[in-house]
């Protein structure tokens, strides 16, 4: 973990271990005030991909990975204000757009889903990433 004081408040940064964010320099989680970002959240756990071949699962997967990050720094599933989806195939957007919905039905976050080319590991089908304002304390 990372604290940094400066003149507008307090920033943190949580690693989560992953095999990448020390690699490639960044934090799963930042938060700065009141405002809380995660890093590109896969469906990888302990170093390798699982649900491999499932759009849904893998969703499923990554939206507890940057809850749990959230959480981490303080914010709850209802203090996430939006999200992005990236998918490798338009054909996975219903089944990852209803994974994000069991999840942020009642939240209604802000939400962008973008089709790509492909995810740094090729078994990855989707990867998201959640914004969060979290009240004042």
């Amino acid at each position: 973990m990372t604290t940094v004081a400066g003149d507008d408040g307090v920033v943190t940064r949580l690693g989560s271990g992953g095999p990448w964010e020390a690699l490639y320099g960044y934090s799963r989680v930042v938060r700065a005030g009141q405002l809380a970002w995660t890093a590109g959240c896969t469906s990888t756990v302990d170093g390798r991909v699982v649900h491999v071949g499932d759009a849904a699962a893998q969703t499923a997967q990554a939206l507890r990975i940057g809850l749990a990050a959230l959480a981490e720094v303080g914010a709850e599933p209802t203090d996430v204000v939006r999200t992005r989806m990236y998918v490798t195939d338009r054909l996975y957007a219903d089944e990852v757009g209803r994974a994000h919905n069991a999840v942020f039905g009642a939240v209604r976050p802000a939400a962008t889903m973008v089709v790509v080319a492909g995810l740094l590991d090729p078994e990855h089908l989707v990867e998201v990433e959640l914004e969060a304002w979290l009240p004042a304390p």
